[in-house]
C-alpha cells in the first residue's frame, strides 16, 4: 500500500473488536492512521432511552387513567427534529426520539375516541446549555467568535438561521391544550427552521 496512514483523520467505528476478526479488522485500521471507536457504551444506551422514552411512558402510563375517568387530557411529548429524521453519531438518542413520536401515535389512536389527545412536538435547535457547549466547542476548534460558531452551527441544518425559543415551544404548547387542539391527534409538530423541510 503506497499510503500508510491514508486514513489519518478519518474515525473508524467498529464492532467487536476486543477479539478475533473485529480486532484484526480495528488494528489494520489503525495503522492505516484512523481513529477506532469501541462499541457505544451499552449503559450509555439505556441511559438515553430511559431519559428520553421511557420516562415517558412511564408519565402516560400514571397519568392516562384519570384523563380517562374525566374523560379529557392533554399529552404533549417533547420530542425533536431527531424523531423525524436521523443525524450521525446520535444513535441512542435517534432512537429514543423516533420511539417517543411513535409513542405519541399509539396513545393518540388509543384515545382517539375520548377527549385526550396526545401529541408531540419536535425542536431543532434550541439554545439550551447542551448547543451552547457545542458552539464553544466550535468557536474553540475552528478559532472563531462565539457568533460566527452560532451561525455555522445553525447554517448546517437549520435554514432559518434562528434558535427556536421556549417561550415559542410554550406556545404550542398552549395551543395544543386548549379548545384549538381538540382534533389535533397524533401530530408530530415540527419547530426546526426549516430543518425537515430540506
Amino acid at each position: 500500500m503506497s499510503n500508510l496512514n491514508h486514513l489519518q483523520g478519518k474515525t473508524a467505528l467498529v464492532t467487536g473488536s476486543t477479539s478475533g476478526i473485529g480486532l484484526g479488522i480495528a488494528q489494520a485500521l489503525a495503522q492505516a492512521g484512523a481513529n477506532i471507536v469501541e462499541a457505544f457504551p451499552v449503559e450509555k444506551w439505556d441511559d438515553i432511552l430511559a431519559i428520553n422514552l421511557t420516562s415517558s411512558f412511564h408519565t402516560i402510563r400514571h397519568a392516562l387513567p384519570g384523563m380517562r375517568a374525566r374523560n379529557w387530557g392533554r399529552i404533549v411529548n417533547i420530542a425533536s427534529v431527531h424523531g423525524l429524521v436521523g443525524s450521525a453519531g446520535k444513535s441512542a438518542y435517534v432512537a429514543a426520539k423516533h420511539g417517543l413520536v411513535g409513542l405519541t401515535k399509539v396513545t393518540a389512536l388509543e384515545t382517539a375516541g375520548t377527549g385526550v389527545t396526545c401529541n408531540a412536538i419536535c425542536p431543532g435547535f434550541v439554545l439550551t446549555p447542551l448547543v451552547a457547549q457545542q458552539i464553544a466547542d466550535i468557536a474553540a476548534r475552528d478559532g472563531i467568535s462565539t457568533e460566527a460558531a452560532q451561525a455555522r452551527l445553525l447554517a448546517d441544518k437549520q435554514p432559518s438561521g434562528q434558535f427556536v425559543t421556549p417561550r415559542q415551544l410554550g406556545g404550542i404548547v398552549t395551543m395544543l391544550c386548549s379548545p384549538l387542539g381538540d382534533e389535533v391527534r397524533g401530530a408530530a409538530w415540527a419547530a426546526d427552521g426549516g430543518w425537515t423541510a430540506q
